[in-house]
């Protein structure tokens, strides 16, 4: 990676530094500084959608911004092997009308040969997570997983 661009080289500690520079404890996230380490043709995809394009990436990022009150993201374990770095993560997003909701998920990176995120899969449980948090609701939406599917 060209230094001279301030990038610094992306591997599990530096993933770690600027993930946590984005989610503040107060306020928005602000991912604007690691836009730069995002490949043109990044493919991102999570459980809602799939994204292809750095635009349309960066334009989906200034999204959930504006959705949100708040977004903290703590990182709890993060990995590397070779050109792939997975982390694990607990994001609660803070609504204005809603109560805070904790995501846990993970997330993986795939590097390309010059050192940037050319793919980037989130896992979590969108909905069970959500639901957690309903009064009542929670519970019925459990037992009914396992009835269905354990």
């Amino acid at each position: 990676m060209n230094q001279s661009e301030d990038k610094l080289e992306l591997n599990a500690e530096t993933i770690k530094e600027l993930w946590s520079k984005t989610y503040n404890t107060e306020g928005k996230p602000d991912w604007s500084h690691i836009f730069k380490y995002y490949h043109d043709e990044i493919i991102f995809q999570d459980t809602i959608q799939r994204i292809e394009g750095k635009e349309d990436f960066i334009a989906m990022c200034n999204r959930l911004t504006t959705r949100t009150q708040q977004l903290q993201m703590e990182i709890l374990n993060i990995t590397q092997n070779e050109n792939i770095i997975i982390f694990e993560w607990i994001m609660t997003m803070m609504f204005k009308k809603y109560p805070n909701t904790p995501l846990f998920g993970c997330t993986r990176l795939t590097l390309s040969e010059d050192g940037l995120i050319k793919e980037q899969r989130d896992y979590y449980d969108l909905w069970g997570d959500i639901f957690n948090n309903i009064p009542r609701f929670g519970k019925m939406y459990r037992r009914f997983l396992v009835k269905k599917f354990g």
